[in-house]
């Protein structure tokens, strides 16, 4: 596969897309986590080349997974613009009052690594995780609140939803870029200033397609006689196994050592 999109699951016999799904939700919290207790370079190091071992034992293509950074560019710009002028420390240029230090090219650079880790995490835990077993684990997490009378099944529903159609907005976005630029729009090319009026007539469409997709929905979900029951039974029931437990032990066991590695320098 040449084009992985943000939230799409890619089916797979690999041991990351066999564990359940509730341990990978945990294992990616605590990878999000982790850069931020974390911030010293062997932590992060260690920490990257884990990452790196998880996409690779996926089977999911590295480039592919590369290219859903794209969706972060321009955050990941302003962060470390952002960075860059605030920090202060030691300047390397000084323009109009305005200096750039060195501190502040260090930490625009630690926010745009934090970033590309996590949309990587994220689009791992997707990519090897099907919407409806996502779902079926927050449901099963978040079940103790259901005593409280809180939504965790309508919640849980709603998050199946989500999940199933950012793929297909993705999809629907890179067919009205294609169909604007045939028509002479520029969206991808030439300054700045032309391509961002070029997105309001992507946008438009988008919306409208949008809305029109949810009432679809709605309407087929009515037609099949959907009713938000109080107790829904599930086709297949989550349990833990071996390689479950080993993989909550490993990814504890790396948190561990990172934060002795943190505690050791700091």
């Amino acid at each position: 596969m040449s084009l992985l999109l943000p939230g799409m699951h890619v089916a797979g016999g690999t041991p990351l897309h066999r564990l359940d799904p509730r341990v990978k939700m945990g294992a990616s919290l605590l990878l999000m986590v982790l850069p931020f207790v974390a911030p010293s370079l062997p932590s992060n190091l260690l920490l990257a080349g884990f990452v790196v071992a998880l996409a690779i034992l996926s089977a999911v293509p590295l480039m592919a997974l590369v290219r859903t950074l794209r969706v972060v560019v321009w955050t990941g710009i302003f962060m470390f613009v952002f960075r860059l002028f605030t920090t202060p420390g030691t300047p390397l240029l000084t323009v109009g009052g305005i200096s750039v230090t060195l501190q502040g090219l260090g930490a625009g650079a630690v926010q745009i690594y934090r970033l590309c880790l996590l949309v990587v995490v994220s689009s791992l835990l997707t990519y090897t995780t099907s919407p409806a077993q996502l779902a079926h684990g927050v449901e099963a997490v978040l079940e103790p609140l259901a005593r409280l009378g809180l939504p965790v099944r309508e919640f849980a529903m709603v998050l199946t939803i989500a999940l199933r159609f950012v793929p297909t907005l993705f999809e629907e976005i890179e067919k009205i870029v294609k169909a604007q630029e045939a028509r002479g729009a520029l969206i991808r090319t030439g300054p700045l200033w032309k391509r961002v009026p070029g997105w309001v007539p992507v946008f438009v469409p988008l919306f409208v397609s949008a809305f029109r997709r949810a009432e679809d929905l709605a309407t087929a979900m009515e037609a099949r006689g959907f009713r938000s029951a109080h107790q829904r039974t599930h086709l297949y029931r989550l349990h833990l196994t071996r390689h479950d437990l080993a993989a909550s032990l490993l990814i504890l066991a790396l948190g561990a050592v990172i934060l002795f590695v943190e505690w050791r320098m700091g």
